[in-house]
């Protein structure tokens, strides 16, 4: 599913979900950084980013695997 991470002014992060129209703040990452991190969202999603370089620029949109969380 493709997400876009997004940071805002005051550096919390966020993912916003373009097949459902949402975008959800991400309150946990299950890893030492990001990218190729299990992530969860506000709203119990969870979704298996890919490997990236740590230096990635935000915005940027990438293939996610969801693994958890919304029943559909």
């Amino acid at each position: 599913m493709k997400l876009t991470i997004r940071k805002d002014d005051k550096g919390m992060l966020s993912a916003y979900v373009t097949k459902k129209d949402l975008e959800e703040p991400i309150v946990y990452i299950d890893g030492a950084q990001l990218w190729g991190a299990l992530i969860t969202l506000a709203n119990g999603w969870q979704f298996q980013l890919p490997e990236l370089a740590a230096d990635t620029t935000l915005p940027v949109t990438v293939e996610a695997r969801r693994v958890a969380g919304g029943g559909e």
